[in-house]
């Protein structure tokens, strides 16, 4: 292991975590942290005290982290010249799991975004975004304790993957022509000769490696679904192959353990009824099927056949309500079904852009991205993060609300197995919001509730985890 990065020592007292198929997590990690740019100064400060505050009191001094900062941001500008220093990711790389606040987007070109660029190069495939309600949170929406689902989002392909050229450009125009020539040729489809184009790449590999994290995780937390979101009515060979191969994967490697909710209808009908014809149970999935064409029909009698020839032992009578669900839904369907039926989705998995949107309006349901967690995790790497912006003109006033790193500490904790201090710090925050002692942003939509500082919020946090209030003055 190398001894320094960026010029600073590793801390002596910590170990390394390691990686050999599963994380393996010594009791004193050191745990790489960018502190980020603007108001990231101030929620980190707040935030390590409570990490800290509850690691002491779940595990007594057994278990501590050695924090070890890295830089990326304005403040590596200031240090290296660069935003994002090599070594900087290397000790990402070496020590694995780490956790960081927001970070500006650089002006002037070079990297378009630095969150982007760590994804990238460390192959952090899976932007993890729980969205989940806390008591006494200010929602607009009715019933907001419906929601508590995991967005396991796609981080490396769709339009994401940042092949694009600018309008009026040599590499445009080459392009355009290309497409207009050669691959719509003879067609009456063609690309305006002044736009931008991006290209839009949805892999096999992308698609299965999210989904199989998406339905790992369903399993371990004994989640009752998983939902494929995409917009594969319009775009068939992107988001509808994205439906394809997700289904696909899910039935292949977790044969026993899933049903998708097209086999739990055919299997379903033949609970209720033990005499039926593949033919009549295909009428059940398929309403109306008598006027389709006869090749549609011949396909749909050999999917029912299929289904119960190969699964009604493991997953008939009833068996198949035990089982994970894994269905799929449109994109904007889903606007809407997270908003009205919330409780009814446990686990989306989705492309790169739609995950995006969805997270942030599932998010705006509770809370904001105030206090909305994530994560970027690969095959060997995670890394946690808060969601929202950098916030300039609030930087170092102490004001704003730490919920979104507090709670990706609290999904980092977790995902190193300390269980414990995850839920220390998840039951302090509700309790300090159902005191109402809040920051700005809670505390106007909240009647009678108390603003307080960033810091003050920690420190209410910290005595709300008691006896550990020493930790509130440090």
């Amino acid at each position: 292991m190398a001894a320094s990065f960026n010029g600073i020592p590793l801390p002596s007292s910590g170990s390394k975590i390691t990686y050999d198929g599963k994380f393996t997590i010594p009791d004193n990690p050191i745990i790489p942290f960018i502190e980020g740019d603007g108001t990231g100064r101030d929620i980190w400060k707040a935030s390590v005290r409570v990490f800290d505050a509850a690691v002491e009191l779940a595990y007594g001094g057994k278990r501590r982290v050695s924090w070890y900062e890295v830089f990326a941001g304005e403040k590596a500008m200031d240090r290296f010249k660069t935003w994002l220093p090599d070594e900087t990711v290397a000790a990402f790389r070496e020590l694995r799991i780490g956790i960081k606040g927001p970070l500006t987007t650089p002006v002037g070109g070079g990297i378009r975004s630095l969150n982007v660029a760590l994804r990238q190069i460390l192959d952090l495939y899976a932007c993890v975004r729980p969205v989940k309600y806390y008591k006494g949170i200010p929602s607009p929406v009715k019933h907001p304790q419906r929601m508590n689902m995991v967005i396991y989002r796609e981080n490396t392909e769709d339009v994401y993957a940042g092949i694009e050229w600018k309008q009026g450009t040599p590499q445009a125009k080459k392009l355009i022509d290309f497409i207009n020539k050669e691959m719509l040729a003879g067609t009456n489809k063609r690309v305006r000769e002044d736009s931008g184009v991006g290209i839009k790449p949805i892999s096999i590999t992308g698609t299965k490696r999210l989904v199989r994290m998406a339905i790992e995780y369903a399993l371990k937390n004994k989640r009752k679904s998983v939902t494929l979101v995409h917009k594969g009515n319009i775009q068939k060979f992107t988001e509808g192959a994205f439906r394809e191969w997700g289904y696909e994967l899910a039935t292949h490697e977790f044969r026993e353990q899933v049903i998708t909710e097209r086999e739990s209808w055919i299997i379903d009908n033949l609970d209720k009824n033990p005499g039926l014809t593949v033919e009549e149970n295909a009428k059940l999935v398929e309403p109306g099927m008598e006027f389709a064409p006869a090749d549609f029909r011949e396909t749909l009698y050999k999917e029912v056949k299929g289904v119960i020839d190969s699964i009604y032992f493991s997953h008939g009578n009833g068996a198949w309500k035990s089982k994970l669900m894994i269905n799929d839904r449109i994109a904007d369907s889903i606007f809407q079904q997270i908003v009205t039926r919330a409780d009814e989705y446990a686990v989306l998995a989705t492309p790169n852009l739609n995950g995006d949107y969805i997270s942030d309006a599932a998010a705006a349901q509770v809370g904001g991205l105030g206090i909305a967690p994530g994560a970027n995790i690969g095959d060997g790497y995670a890394i946690f993060e808060a969601t929202h912006g950098t916030a300039p003109k609030y930087a170092d006033k102490d004001v704003i609300n730490p919920g979104s790193v507090m709670l990706s500490g609290v999904m980092m904790f977790e995902f190193m197995g300390w269980h414990e201090a995850a839920k220390l710090i998840e039951d302090s925050l509700e309790q300090t919001i159902q005191q109402k002692k809040v920051t700005y942003d809670f505390e106007r939509m909240l009647e009678g509730a108390t603003k307080v500082a960033t810091s003050e919020f920690a420190s209410h946090m910290i005595q709300n985890m008691s006896p550990v209030a020493a930790y509130a003055t440090k």
